[in-house]
Order: structure tokens, then C-alpha cells, then sequence
């Protein structure tokens, strides 16, 4: 026993020796390796931050020129949050009415109706109670019970009480298209005929109908050097829809424009820009075609703002199509879309380096197109906004 435990002791001794000694190899290691990189000048395109020697006028806004309605927010809380500091944050911004396109919560993703219908409910009430002409509420609907019994008889159901109740539209979540599944596990195209009942109810209920299909082209795209996501993949490599998981971006797109001309009488609102902001000739192609389709810019400024004459152009001919959207609200993301929309500023940095390793240029829009943009077409689609708050 007496030698076994002075062994053990030894042991424990050259293991903590060896411990030790593999801790300063890899503590020097890195050091060297870490002294290398800032000799030759080595780093992550992620942690480079240049701060720019050109001077050119720069006119930031934390106000926009005219009182805003913005079409895609996500409140998830929105049942139990105070809507009165959220009201103040708008107020310092012009915003004069946002819509939550979350209204039936997180709940959604659950598969559990008894918490949707809560959440909405509770959304409406609160919004009804508090500030009733300041906030719109999207309703959502679980469309992994497709292809069950009743699926259709209890989804219409969901959305006439959902108009009943207060929510003006339906919100289409980006999984239909790309990883929806009915109970077969196939993938579920947007353009699916058991879905169609969904769009003409929208069209009878006059719901417009906001629907994010698809991602930015480079998602869909090999994750390499010629990537212009490439720090996106790294940051955030989920966002990205390999070809051995997801379907091609073509594939997606052509289905939702083809469900958008089959469903003349339903108002349709394509999410950012449709993922054509970096295309926008195939974007002027579809709304050309399609005059049911409206679009918005939530997350893809940095892509108009990187081509302003081409963008400008676009504006000018698709004024009466194109509404204010932003996507997650934070107040301070507010000023660049501000900036880039109202002025012609020059290198304009975006808060986000992953969504783009490039600077933005103002698009300098007409007061005529502005007021299109931040109020005047939303107001043609949502009748249950009050226009006098805008005069």
C-alpha cells in the first residue's frame, strides 16, 4: 500500500509536469504564431476595420425626411411587451406605423395551434388596448399539417377568425420551399396545389400576403474564395443551403413566381426585394409582368446602396411597387437606410460586414418617390391604416 501510493503520487506529479510543459508549448506556439501574423501583417478579413482617409460630405439622418410605415418588423413578444417605450423609439424616427409579421409567435414553429391562436390573440389585444393606429399584425400559419385531414377546412378557419380579430395579412416563413416536408417527407414547393385554397382565401379576406422564399443567391453557392459571403458563411455557415440539403435558387424563385400569376387576385408583397436586389433586371421583370406584386427592402440595402444609378432607375420606373421594410428592428439600423435612401453621400459604411465587404452610395430619391416609398403605397394596400396620421 505504501509504495502503491508514493507511485501514485509520482504519477500524479509527471502528469502534472506534462500538463504543464504541453501548456507553454502551446501558449508560446500561439504567441509566435500570433507575433508572425502582426509582423507580415496577417489577420482575419473579419477583424480588418480601416478607418477611411476620404473626405467627402457625409450627411447621416437619425430622422427620415417624411413620417414611414414599415412593413416587415418582428416583435415576438409583442403579447406582453410594452408597446409605449417601443411607440417613443418610432416616434423619434417618424416611423408612424410598423407591422409585426410575427403575430402568432414563435408558437409557429411548435406545431402547437392552441399557442398560436393565444399569442395572436393576445398580439391584437394589446396592440387594440394600447396604441391601436400605431401597429398592424400579421397572422402565420404551421403548413407542416399539410396534406392531413382537415387541413384546409381548419386553416380557413384560422384565417377568417384571424381577420375577425384584427390581423391584417398572413406572413409566409421562408422554410416552404426550401426545407418543408409533408408527412411523405418531400419537399413542399411554394407553387404547391394544396396549398392554393391558402392564396385565394387571402385574395377573399383581402389579406396581403408578405412571403420571404429562398435566400441570397450566394447562400445557395460553393463556399470558396469567389464568395462574396464568404465571411457570412463563416459566421453564420447555417444561413447556407448546400445543393445536397436544398434545392437551387432558380428552382425556388420560379416557383414562387409562378404561384404569384396564378393568384392574379391576391396581393402579394415579395420580401426583400425577392433575393433580386443584386439582379434587379429580373426584378423589373416579374413586377412588369405581374401586377399583383409588390416588394420591399428589409435587409437589402447594402445591396441597392452598392449600385445607386442602377437603383435610382429602379425606383424611378416601380415607385408605385415598392414599400419600406427593414426586417429585425433596431432603431440605430434605421439611419444608414435613411441615408442611403435620401441623400447622395459617397462610401457610406454598413453596420454589417457579413451581409457584404463593400461600401454604399445614396440613391438621392424625389420627395414625389419618398413619400411612395415610406408611406403612400402601403397605404393603398392596408386600408386599415388611418391616412390622416400621415398628413
Amino acid at each position: 500500500m505504501k509504495f502503491s501510493f508514493k507511485l501514485l503520487i509520482k504519477l500524479f506529479i509527471i502528469s502534472i509536469s506534462i500538463v504543464i510543459l504541453l501548456l507553454l508549448v502551446f501558449g508560446i506556439s500561439y504567441y509566435t504564431i500570433d507575433q508572425i501574423q502582426k509582423k507580415n501583417n496577417l489577420m482575419d478579413i473579419g477583424d480588418y476595420a480601416p478607418i477611411s482617409t476620404l473626405v467627402v460630405p457625409s450627411n447621416p439622418k437619425t430622422r427620415s425626411k417624411f413620417p414611414f410605415i414599415d412593413v416587415h418588423s418582428h416583435h415576438w413578444n409583442m403579447p406582453i411587451m410594452n408597446l409605449d417605450n417601443l411607440v417613443d423609439e418610432m416616434d423619434s424616427l417618424n416611423m408612424i406605423y410598423q407591422i409585426n409579421l410575427s403575430g402568432s409567435g414563435l408558437a409557429v414553429f411548435s406545431g402547437k395551434q392552441d399557442l398560436m391562436d393565444l399569442n395572436l390573440l393576445k398580439s391584437i389585444n394589446n396592440v387594440k388596448e394600447n396604441h391601436p393606429e400605431r401597429f398592424g399584425v400579421f397572422v402565420n400559419l404551421d403548413l407542416s399539417k399539410i396534406g392531413r385531414k382537415n387541413f384546409k377546412s381548419n386553416t380557413e378557419e384560422y384565417l377568417e377568425n384571424a381577420s375577425k380579430i384584427g390581423a391584417i395579412g398572413l406572413k409566409i416563413y421562408k422554410n416552404l420551399g426550401l426545407n418543408l416536408k409533408d408527412g411523405e417527407g418531400n419537399r413542399v414547393k411554394v407553387d404547391d396545389e394544396r396549398l392554393q385554397f391558402i392564396w385565394e382565401k387571402c385574395a377573399e379576406l383581402n389579406f396581403p400576403v408578405l412571403i420571404h422564399s429562398g435566400e441570397p443567391i450566394a447562400f445557395f453557392d460553393k463556399i470558396d474564395k469567389y464568395n462574396e459571403r464568404w465571411l457570412h458563411a463563416k459566421e453564420r455557415p447555417n444561413s447556407f443551403r448546400p445543393s445536397d440539403k436544398y434545392p437551387p435558387f432558380d428552382v425556388v424563385m420560379m416557383e414562387q413566381y409562378n404561384m404569384f400569376k396564378k393568384n392574379p387576385n391576391t396581393t402579394f408583397i415579395n420580401a426583400h426585394f425577392g433575393w433580386y436586389g443584386n439582379n434587379l433586371n429580373k426584378l423589373d421583370q416579374q413586377l412588369t409582368e405581374l401586377s399583383n406584386v409588390y416588394t420591399e427592402f428589409g435587409a437589402v440595402i447594402n445591396e441597392l446602396g452598392r449600385q445607386p444609378i442602377s437603383a435610382r432607375k429602379f425606383f424611378t420606373k416601380h415607385q408605385d411597387r415598392i414599400l419600406f421594410g427593414k426586417d429585425n428592428y433596431n432603431k440605430e439600423e434605421y439611419y444608414l437606410y435613411f441615408q442611403v435612401l435620401e441623400t447622395n453621400d459617397e462610401y457610406i459604411e454598413y453596420f454589417r460586414k457579413r451581409h457584404g465587404l463593400w461600401k454604399l452610395y445614396g440613391l438621392n430619391l424625389p420627395d414625389s418617390i419618398l413619400k411612395k416609398v415610406y408611406y403612400k403605397n402601403a397605404l393603398k394596400i392596408f386600408p386599415s391604416i388611418n391616412p390622416n396620421l400621415f398628413k
